[in-house]
């Protein structure tokens, strides 16, 4: 996070008490001072050590518990209590506090146990490479305990040599995280064919999609299931899980794929619908697109101390999420775009996300990400910026990337030569997502 947003939480959540890890200090000591609500900071050392700080009250962790009564007894809470407020990541305007209370996060734990939600059993060794400030670790961290399995922590700053060991060492047996972290580890494994990932059934995979290409190199080479998810803070965040139906299990691959790509059926308990800019119900058919509005028991109701934004929850109960989707027959429900990603060029639509998933198709790209440029003729037309996957490399060129979008795009919606460019790396947020507004400043 930056100091400008994690000022802007601790002030809008009136934190009073901050428990930091030590690697983090310096942080919190350039933003205390404009954190008046705080009165303790608790320190956690790897060696319980109290290291120098001038954070206002600081008290080390194993020290603070140590100081305690043993015979305590916390009163039970009430189920609809306050258990735990997660910000959104504040790609656009100030991040947003979403509240959960004790009974929600123990249903979502459910939700997320069950066989086709995530599905985690007791003899699973699981690694959640989302940290808990992203939606509670999407409940991956909650359902594991609940379960009893084995709980592998990444620790900070992990590359994928870091993850392939633990994968290793830990016999994972699977792993969650955004499409970036898995993309980068497929190219660690195949640059180290000696390492040993076969304790791995699923990678679970949330934030944005995962490329076709590597849902099926995963597949085909390490018999590996990617598993779409998708949710949202506001939903705690469990909304649909790209589970294929038995049905479809004899079906040829790339049929499979189909299925595999779309981000799923709702969750039990979550309802979903699609509806227009007049919150008109449309249909399942897997081509009007609409914006996704959902409800469910762990969906909340508004934003902590956020009248303004709360308007995108009705009275009814039902959030709407921005998504642009459609669902098909079978009910499973897929991405075209955020609202504010979509790109609109002579009047119609370009989905940035189906885009962003035809480069990265390519073998010779690691990563790509669409946005809008202002056209004075067209109103706007996407901008491509593209991670090629050998470093140094000029394979692809722009003409490369030009000739691969019209085989599959029409002609009015294919990004200008001019507008192909490459760069070392796509920003991200502090969730791991492409960090889109980043990208448009430099079109600016």
């Amino acid at each position: 996070l930056s100091d400008e947003q994690l000022q802007f939480i601790i002030n809008h959540a009136e934190d009073k008490l901050v428990f930091v890890d030590s690697s983090l200090l310096g942080q919190l000591e350039t933003v205390q001072e404009s954190c008046p609500t705080v009165e303790r900071f608790v320190v956690i050392d790897e060696q319980n050590q109290m290291p120098e700080t001038p954070l206002r009250g600081a008290l080390e962790y194993e020290a603070l518990l140590q100081s305690g009564d043993p015979d305590f007894n916390p009163p039970e809470p009430h189920e609809q209590a306050a258990a735990a407020m997660c910000y959104t990541s504040g790609t656009t305007g100030d991040p947003k506090g979403v509240v959960y209370s004790q009974r929600s996060i123990y249903l979502h734990t459910l939700g997320v146990m069950i066989g086709d939600g995530i599905g985690l059993r007791q003899r699973d060794t699981v690694l959640p490479f989302v940290p808990m400030f992203h939606a509670n670790a999407w409940g991956v961290a909650h359902a594991a305990l609940m379960a009893g399995s084995k709980l592998v922590l990444p620790g900070p700053g992990p590359g994928p040599a870091d993850l392939a060991m633990l994968m290793e060492k830990e016999q994972v047996t699977l792993a969650a995280g955004v499409p970036t972290i898995w993309n980068m580890l497929y190219q660690y494994l195949k640059q180290n064919p000696q390492t040993d990932v076969s304790s791995v059934e699923t990678l679970v995979v949330g934030g944005s999609a995962a490329p076709r290409a590597m849902i099926r190199n995963y597949a085909r080479e390490f018999g590996i299931t990617i598993l779409h998810l998708w949710g949202m803070t506001e939903m705690s965040p469990l909304g649909t899980v790209s589970r294929p139906k038995a049905h479809m299990l004899d079906w040829d691959e790339e049929r499979l794929l189909d299925v595999r790509m779309k981000q799923g059926m709702p969750a039990p308990g979550v309802e979903i619908r699609v509806q227009d800019d007049k919150d008109q119900t449309l249909p399942w058919d897997g081509e009007t697109i609409g914006e996704l509005a959902v409800r469910g028991p762990w969906v909340a109701r508004a934003y902590y101390n956020n009248p303004a934004a709360s308007k995108a929850f009705t009275a009814d109960g039902w959030f709407k999420t921005g998504d642009v989707v459609t669902i098909d027959p079978e009910g499973y429900m897929q991405i075209a775009d955020r609202t504010k990603d979509l790109i609109k060029s002579g009047g119609e639509w370009i989905s940035s996300v189906d885009m962003e998933n035809a480069i990265m198709a390519r073998d010779d790209v690691l990563e790509a990400c669409v946005v809008a440029r202002p056209d004075d003729k067209w109103d706007e037309r996407p901008v491509a910026f593209v991670v090629r996957a050998a470093g140094g490399s000029d394979s692809p060129t722009p003409q490369d990337i030009f000739d691969h979008l019209a085989g599959q795009f029409a002609k009015w919606q294919v990004p200008y030569l001019e507008d192909i460019h490459f760069i070392e790396a796509v920003p991200k947020t502090s969730v791991g997502k492409f960090d889109k507004k980043v990208l448009r400043g430099q079109l600016s």
